[in-house]
Parts: C-alpha cells; sequence; structure tokens
C-alpha cells in the first residue's frame, strides 16, 4: 500500500466540557476521495478543520509527507498543501469577486506607484473560475450580488486555484444545484485521478457512496469503521452511524394528498426580473406544498417574495383572508414564518446565543405588555424549544456558532414554531443535516401539517419533494412548468424532464 500523504494519531479536541474527538487515528492516500460521514457533532467536520489548520487539537500528532503537521491557519494549510471548502459562507460580500480571490494577495498586481492593477487581478480571477467551469462569473462583479451558489463556487476556485494535495469539502454540495455539483465531482476525480486526494463530507448517503473510494464512519467523536468501495452497504452505514437501525417511517407513509379546503397563503402573477415570469399558486392549511427546479429556476426568489423580504416587479402575496404581505415585519404579524437556505447569513446571529435566537421572534408571545421581559419568561420560552426539538446545546446561552449544522437548523426552527407560526416557508430546509436531524424535521412537518399549519418547502432534493409533499410544483426559467399531486407511482424520470 502506498504511504499517506497525512497521518493523524491519538487527535483529541474538546471544547469546555464537550468532547468532540476522542483519540482518533486517520491516515489519507494518494489517489482517493475518502468519505466521512456521521452524524452531527459526531466529529467529521472537526478532524477534518484540524487537519486544514483552522483549529488546533488538544492533544496527538499529525505528519504530512512524513514530517510534522501543524499549520497555524488555514492561510498556512493552504499554502502548505491541504486547502478547505468550509460548510458555510466563507466569502465577504462588500467587495469584488477577484479582491476575494485574492485577498491578502493584492501585492502580485502591482500597478503604477503602489497601486493594484485590478484589470490584471480581475482578468486572473477570470481565468480561476474559467479554469473549474464556472461560466458567466467575473472577477469585477461584486461578491455581495452573487446568489448562494455562485459564492460557493468562487470559494472552490479559490482553494483550487492553489493547487492543494488534499482538497477537503465539507458539507459543499448542499449549496450547489446539480450543475454546481457537477463541477465540484469532476474537480475531486481530477485530483485523484492526478494521485492527490480528497476529504468529503457529506450527509447524504446516496451522493457518498457514489463519488467515493473509501469511507470512514465517526460517532460520538471516534471513528466506528472504514469501508472500501466494494462493501458499501446502506444499510450498514446507517447503522455504523447511529448505532442502531431507524425505526418508523422516515418520509410521509401515507400516498393520499390531504389538505384543509381553506386557502392560506395566495401568490397571484409574481414577477421579478428574469428570476420570476409570473408565477402563480396557492398554500391550503393542513398542506405541504413542495417546489422543485434546477437552480436558478426561481425558487428560492419565490421564497423570500412570499414572505416579503423581497419585493417582487409585479404581483401580490396574500393570506387566505386577502390581507397582502408586503414586508417581512409584516409577514410575521400574519403568523408567516421563513427558513432561508443561506442559514447562517439570513436565519441566525452566530455570535448570540441560542436564547437570542429563538427568543427574538417570539417577543410579543411571552414579554409583559408586548415590551415588558421577564427574564423567567424568556427562559420557560426558549427553554420548550430546546427541549422539544431535542437541541444538543451545554445550555440556552451557548453561542449558535459552536453547534452543529443540524442543531443550528434546529434554533433556526424554534424561532418560528415557539412563536406559533401558521405558514411555515422552508427554502431547503434539511441541508446540512443528517439522516437522524432529517428524520426528526419529517416528523415535525407531518406534526404541523396533522396540525392544520401549512408548509411550502423548496427543495433541491428530489427525494423529499416526493417523499413530503402534498402537491409538487416544478419551475424551470422563473415559471411553473408542471404540477404533480402526491402518488406512490410517481418517479423521479417524470419530474426531471420538467426540470430541463
Amino acid at each position: 500500500m502506498a504511504q499517506p500523504i497525512l497521518e493523524m494519531k491519538g487527535i483529541h479536541k474538546r471544547f469546555g466540557s464537550t468532547v468532540a474527538l476522542g483519540n482518533v487515528d486517520l491516515n489519507v492516500y494518494p489517489g482517493e476521495i475518502r468519505g466521512l460521514i456521521g452524524e452531527n457533532g459526531s466529529g467529521k467536520s472537526t478532524i477534518s478543520s484540524i487537519a486544514a489548520g483552522m483549529q488546533k487539537a488538544n492533544e496527538g500528532t499529525m505528519t504530512y509527507h512524513g514530517k510534522p503537521w501543524a499549520p497555524g491557519s488555514m492561510i498556512e494549510a493552504l499554502s502548505g498543501g491541504i486547502g478547505m471548502i468550509v460548510q458555510e459562507s466563507g466569502t465577504i460580500p462588500g467587495i469584488t469577486v477577484a479582491e476575494n480571490l485574492f485577498l491578502g494577495e493584492t501585492a502580485r498586481f502591482k500597478g503604477p506607484a503602489g497601486t493594484v492593477n485590478r484589470r490584471a487581478m480581475n482578468r486572473a480571477a477570470d481565468e480561476a473560475l474559467a479554469s473549474i467551469g464556472v461560466k458567466n462569473v467575473r472577477g469585477a462583479m461584486p461578491m455581495g450580488a452573487l446568489d448562494f451558489q455562485t459564492r460557493k463556487l468562487t470559494e472552490i476556485a479559490k482553494v483550487v486555484m492553489k493547487d492543494p494535495e488534499i482538497l477537503v469539502v465539507d458539507e459543499t454540495t448542499t449549496a450547489l444545484s446539480q450543475e454546481g455539483r457537477d463541477i465540484l465531482y469532476a474537480l475531486m476525480k481530477k485530483f485523484r485521478d492526478s494521485g492527490k486526494a480528497v476529504l468529503f463530507i457529506s450527509h447524504d448517503l446516496d451522493e457518498i457512496m457514489e463519488v467515493c473510494d473509501t469511507l470512514t464512519v465517526l460517532r460520538d467523536g471516534a471513528i466506528i469503521r472504514h469501508f472500501t468501495k466494494s462493501e458499501f452497504d446502506a444499510d450498514a452505514i446507517r447503522t455504523s452511524m447511529i448505532g442502531r437501525e431507524l425505526k418508523g417511517d422516515y418520509y410521509r407513509s401515507d400516498f393520499t394528498p390531504s389538505r384543509l379546503d381553506e386557502v392560506a397563503l395566495r401568490a397571484e402573477d409574481i414577477r421579478l426580473g428574469e428570476a420570476l415570469k409570473g408565477v402563480s399558486l396557492e398554500l391550503h392549511k393542513g398542506e405541504i406544498v413542495g417546489i422543485g427546479g434546477l437552480s436558478p429556476c426561481g425558487m428560492h426568489e419565490l421564497g423570500k417574495v412570499l414572505f416579503g423580504a423581497v419585493k417582487p416587479d409585479s404581483g401580490t402575496v396574500a393570506t387566505g383572508d386577502g390581507e397582502r404581505v408586503t414586508s417581512e415585519a409584516g409577514a410575521m404579524k400574519k403568523n408567516i414564518g421563513y427558513v432561508s437556505k443561506d442559514r447562517d447569513v439570513e436565519s441566525l446571529n452566530l455570535p448570540a446565543s441560542i436564547r437570542d435566537n429563538i427568543a427574538i421572534a417570539g417577543l410579543e408571545r411571552y414579554a409583559v405588555n408586548g415590551f415588558l421581559i421577564l427574564n423567567a419568561k424568556e427562559k420557560t420560552y426558549v427553554d420548550k424549544e430546546i427541549d422539544e426539538l431535542s437541541i444538543k446545546c451545554s445550555d440556552r446561552d451557548q453561542q449558535v456558532s459552536q453547534l452543529s449544522g443540524g442543531n443550528k437548523q434546529k434554533v433556526v426552527f424554534g424561532k418560528w414554531i415557539g412563536r406559533g407560526s401558521e405558514i411555515l416557508i422552508l427554502d431547503c430546509p434539511t441541508r446540512g443535516v443528517d439522516i437522524g436531524v432529517k428524520r426528526a424535521m419529517y416528523q415535525l412537518m407531518i406534526e404541523l401539517k396533522n396540525a392544520g399549519k401549512s408548509i411550502l418547502m423548496i427543495s433541491e432534493e428530489m427525494p423529499e419533494l416526493m417523499g413530503m409533499s402534498d402537491r409538487l410544483i416544478i419551475m424551470k426559467d422563473g415559471v411553473i412548468t408542471k404540477e404533480f399531486p402526491r402518488s406512490a407511482s410517481l418517479s423521479d424520470t417524470e419530474i426531471i424532464k420538467y426540470m430541463i
């Protein structure tokens, strides 16, 4: 067997009293795409981030090509040969694409009198983006004007242009459409085929079995098992991940669409630039409506318009009783909640506590006379959501930034469920969460539906759209191309032809 590029031995990592990693050994070999999988909080992102210089281990040693490896930062690790694409946003919105790509390296593009030759820098950025297959993005564009997926593709270009020997991909595909995923998969295979290595972290079991050569399962900060390609078995991997078999239904067990007669939310002829070209729909009480398509089809923009976060060029959004929705504050007054795909930027205040993130949306529910906050009442309000949603945390005052992806998402759900939202607009609600948390969220959605709540679920995952929706609406190029009722005979092949 070839010698490993990276050897990690006896790695321990603690966050306060929480043991994130306990005595973990991991080798990464040339010419492999090694998958890392496990429930949220299992340690997969922690072990990868230690290798990539994001944080340091409390104990243990690392060697890179047989020499001690202890990078002091991600920049140092990348220059040494290990680059990581982080799970959440890794770009700065207030500057250009080129400035993001060459942050801290603008001295490479010297102009007259110590200035920066922006034309040369923009041209180099264009070449870096083109080299990985990103089209229609230029270095001179402001980063804040790009959508979530395109920002993620620029992060990929930033790491790949440094030509690392080990590429760490942490839950990156959850931010990408199929086109973006194909770009990333091609890059990963190129790394492997050239004798380099990829560490690929994903919660999507089908994806990880398809693209990986080997698989390492972590649970509770320990490595449970290594699988070779020939040993890949979905049931065995799931059992290794959670230490038990999943009991009960995953998606809905019924195949009969159901809803109440009363309309909860209505959109009529919504138009927004090239993103939405006359979209109309109704959402009934006691109904889950799924919206799917290949980005950029307009579905994410539609979610923002329905919540009042984006004003359309024309068209109206109103509740069933005819009251218009024109702002986020107005939507909240009408008991509408919104879970954004870009969780860390648009749905959470990361430096704040769990308590503050959940409590902020429900002030009128627990404050006396709507403004006097009693500490005991606020604690009771927040603790109820932590308990009912099983949010894993040290206490209510823990910073949200310290939570795993799944527990962050539970905090977002708690914010809206706690205030009694009757209508929930969920944009990629299970992005970046493990199968156990996904199952819990699906069961929660079923409970909310059965209680007469209305759910509009925007998703890029075909199985959950088919598995959860009473009606499935497909979008392409800013218009609705087809609507499918819930059915046991519905196939993804039939659906996809209306997406492409």
